[in-house]
């Protein structure tokens, strides 16, 4: 029976990374495109709940895709049950114009997010994403974004190809793919954990031109951590990383050393 293949991002339905994207699984199956109508970086795992979602069909470099005005989630959830009205057997999402490793990404990221809520309804889901070099980069129009996505395709359409095979180990929900700027099809492939931290976070304070104060969260980029974290396979070694992430957030601790809390 054919595969049925969902392709998401939070770049936009428009961006050069989704195109990449599907090319990594139009040889995998029946390749569904649904993806936001404009840049949706940085809202995670937001779905909209207050605010009707329109659907339009959008033609992008002759692939066929659809255009949620909504949140990655949101295309997920709508390509789900409006448009494929069956569970697809994968959720590719990505690529990301920008790594995507640590807790601080997992937890911000519209590409992971839309991943995560894939896995929830128990569907396999990877996550993929590029480094830049400049943090800009990531706030440009994407929709002509220059870069060479050969090996992390071959690398996402070898891994999908085996998710769709045997499916993802026991306990795993999702995979976080990611790619460093300059890789070879010869660059190392590191199974990593989430490093705690990639940004060292700090607030800008301006004022407007009547004196009243207004903020800027920002942070510079955090260029290593130990030895077996994400951050330090992309950014120390310059590494292909795949973390493993499970939607259970629950922390293993005995939970009887709670008590004393309680």
């Amino acid at each position: 029976m054919t595969k049925k293949i969902l392709v998401t991002n939070d770049d936009g339905v428009y961006a050069a990374g989704i195109k990449a994207a599907y090319q990594c699984v139009h040889d995998l199956g029946d390749v569904t495109v649904v993806a936001p109508s404009m840049q949706k970086s940085g809202v995670g795992r937001s779905i909209s709940i207050f605010e009707p979602l329109r659907i339009n069909q959008a033609g992008v470099d002759g692939m066929q895709a659809y255009a949620v005005g909504g949140t990655p989630t949101d295309s997920v959830i709508l390509g789900i049950f409006s448009i494929l009205k069956a569970m697809p057997d994968l959720v590719l999402s990505g690529f990301n114009i920008g790594e995507n490793i640590s807790t601080d990404s997992v937890t911000t990221s519209g590409t992971i997010g839309a991943a995560m809520e894939a896995a929830s309804y128990g569907i396999p889901a990877i996550a993929a994403s590029i480094q830049v070099l400049d943090e800009g980069d990531k706030f440009d129009d994407l929709r002509a974004y220059e870069y060479d996505f050969q090996v992390g395709i071959q690398v996402v359409n070898r891994i999908a190809r085996n998710v769709l095979e045997m499916g993802l180990p026991p306990g795993v929900d999702l995979l976080n793919v990611n790619i460093p700027r300059h890789a070879a099809p010869d660059t190392e492939i590191e199974v990593t954990r989430l490093a705690r931290k990639i940004f060292r976070t700090s607030v800008q304070e301006r004022h407007d031109p009547r004196g009243r104060p207004y903020y800027w969260i920002d942070g510079d980029l955090i260029h290593d951590d130990e030895d077996g974290t994400d951050v330090h396979a992309i950014m120390k070694c310059g590494h292909i990383s795949v973390t493993p992430i499970t939607l259970d957030s629950t922390a293993p601790v005995e939970f009887g050393k709670l008590e004393q809390l309680f």
